[in-house]
């Protein structure tokens, strides 16, 4: 979880100009339209006007983010410890990514690139800023979505370390619930969400790979030879 903190602090260091922000944000807009993706004013527009569901939008927003994160690392550390290994490398190895696209390409989210679109989490919530003080933020590290990334890596560590049904449905209950609701909040773009994702599977994929190999070249101890099965010799000529 530190190390989580210090990726926060850091990113709340890497402020950008609006103009560079808004420059890139319409690159992305314009690669949205010719790929036909540029839905997030019309669907939005559905639900704006009608504040049972922004709210819950904006609970979805806050609480599903943080707290479930917290609270899947720590149920994987106490119960799953080589999942939580997994999962947490997969979190800094985004991150670190993430990083790097924030400095490298600001994106303005939709809430401020003059779309015409409701800042509903900021509008009408104060929670947001309790979890995640401005100090700590960057409101131009739009690109990727880590919303959507991490709560995707918590899924998957999910999906890795049981097997019961109703915690598996509801990891993926709320993984796609969040990447509705990144997009509805107007605070990411379709696109924004789609690297999100590919930044978390490039980093559970990593470190699965890395954790396999360093599980191939560890050498075998004493005590795992001595509970190892004794190999069976086979007579010549009594070979299947």
């Amino acid at each position: 979880m530190a190390a989580v903190i210090g990726y926060f602090g850091v990113r709340g260091l890497t402020d950008s100009s609006q103009d560079e922000a808004l420059h890139n944000a319409a690159h992305v807009e314009a690669v949205e339209h010719g790929l036909h993706f540029d839905w997030e004013p019309q669907v939005q527009s559905l639900v704006v006007h009608d504040h049972s569901i922004t709210r819950l939008l904006n609970w979805i927003y806050i609480f599903g983010h943080w707290p479930v994160i917290a609270v899947t690392l720590i149920w994987l550390l106490s119960r799953h410890p080589e999942v939580f290994a997994r999962a947490a490398g997969a979190m800094l190895l985004s991150g670190a990514a993430g990083l790097i696209a924030f400095a490298a390409f600001p994106v303005a989210p939709p809430r401020l690139a003059g779309l015409g679109m409701t800042d509903t989490v900021t509008e009408q919530s104060n929670a947001y800023r309790v979890l995640q003080p401005p100090a700590f933020t960057n409101q131009y590290a739009a690109m990727p979505s880590l919303h959507v990334g991490w709560n995707l890596l918590m899924t998957m560590a999910v999906l890795a370390a049981t097997r019961k049904i109703w915690l598996r449905v509801l990891a993926v209950a709320l993984t796609v619930a969040m990447d509705a609701t990144v997009v509805l909040t107007a605070n990411h773009y379709v696109l924004d969400a789609v690297a999100g994702v590919v930044l978390a599977d490039l980093g559970w994929y990593l470190m699965g790979h890395l954790r396999n190999r360093a599980r191939r070249q560890r050498p075998v101890t004493r005590e795992e030879t001595a509970h190892s099965p004794p190999a069976v010799v086979v007579p010549p000529g009594q070979g299947g």
